[in-house]
């Protein structure tokens, strides 16, 4: 990971899978929502499963799949108080800390840019205090667009302009990196295991961070 300070103005990163073990989120929609859905309806867990994996394929990549309320009123269930009782699996990655002093350190522009919701940010702040390494933090949802769309990048650049060619941006989605680096984004890196308890699924055709140095 050599990061070439001297051309970089503003650093965005993602949250989830980047700073933080994307641990939480897929042990929340894999394991512990689907298994609060079958209690509530009445079905077996792979019933559950059954009727859930299409609309994960449904709205994926879009507002709707990264929107606590939509999942709530869609599926008459309360997912924040679900998130709730599984909140003491947010956690920092390896180093996540030591690297945002770094940038602090290097740059005076640090923004985060997540698809997570405010009430899944708000969350996740009361639990690593993750906003005091930011100037800025901003939600897709706020925005009108998750990141996988050209329309957030230009939201973003109207409420906080920054420069493509001097900004470094760091996430674990693959479509998300496409993005930015189709609006033009210049230093753009990927992140090796997003999961501490799994591997990827496949590999980023972006340079992978497999350790965050400060």
């Amino acid at each position: 990971m050599q990061i070439d300070w001297k051309n970089i103005d503003t650093v965005l990163l993602d949250m989830d899978g980047t700073l933080l073990d994307l641990h939480f989120d897929n042990y929340f929609w894999s394991h512990h929502m689907p298994r609060a859905y079958a209690s509530k309806n009445g079905l077996s867990l792979d019933e559950s499963y059954d009727v859930l994996m299409p609309l994960f394929k449904k709205w994926a990549g879009q507002l709707e799949w990264y929107c606590v309320d939509h999942w709530s009123d869609y599926l008459d269930l309360d997912i924040m108080t679900l998130k709730r009782e599984v909140a003491d699996r947010v956690a920092y990655r390896p180093k996540a800390q030591e690297f945002l002093q770094a940038c602090n350190r290097e740059t005076g522009d640090v923004r985060m840019i997540t698809n997570g919701h405010r009430k899944v940010l708000d969350l996740k702040i009361e639990y690593t205090a993750i906003d005091e390494y930011f100037g800025e933090l901003f939600c897709s949802h706020e925005l009108g667009y998750p990141k996988e769309e050209q329309g957030f990048w230009h939201e973003l650049q109207k409420v906080s302009p920054f420069d493509p060619a001097k900004t470094l941006f760091i996430d674990d989605n693959d479509s998300v990196l496409t993005s930015a680096e189709k609006y033009g984004i210049a230093h753009i890196y990927s992140i090796e295991r997003p999961d501490s308890q799994k591997p990827r699924e496949s590999r980023s055709r972006f340079m992978e961070i497999i350790e965050f140095c400060d």
